[in-house]
């Protein structure tokens, strides 16, 4: 079942608002801008990691994007 939640990610000059959709254990935030897209899923060791996504990338969007994944989560379950 695919979810949809609304996230903010920190971009170097302001902030970058999207929708985060959730597919089969895969999250993928697109600005509402078109700035900016990532995929970001947990890999065999249950570490988040980019799979996808546009340049120039921010490291610290990752765990920005898998800290609201769980909040996101959290009012899901």
């Amino acid at each position: 079942m695919e979810q949809q939640f609304e996230a903010v990610l920190t971009g170097t000059d302001t902030t970058v608002n999207g929708t985060v959709t959730v597919n089969n254990g895969i999250y993928e935030f697109n600005a509402i801008d078109d700035s900016l897209q990532l995929t970001i899923a947990r890999n065999k060791d249950g570490h988040w990691e980019r799979i996808a996504g546009s340049e120039p990338y921010l490291s610290s969007w990752t765990d920005e994007l898998a800290e609201q994944i769980q909040t996101a989560n959290n009012f899901f379950a």
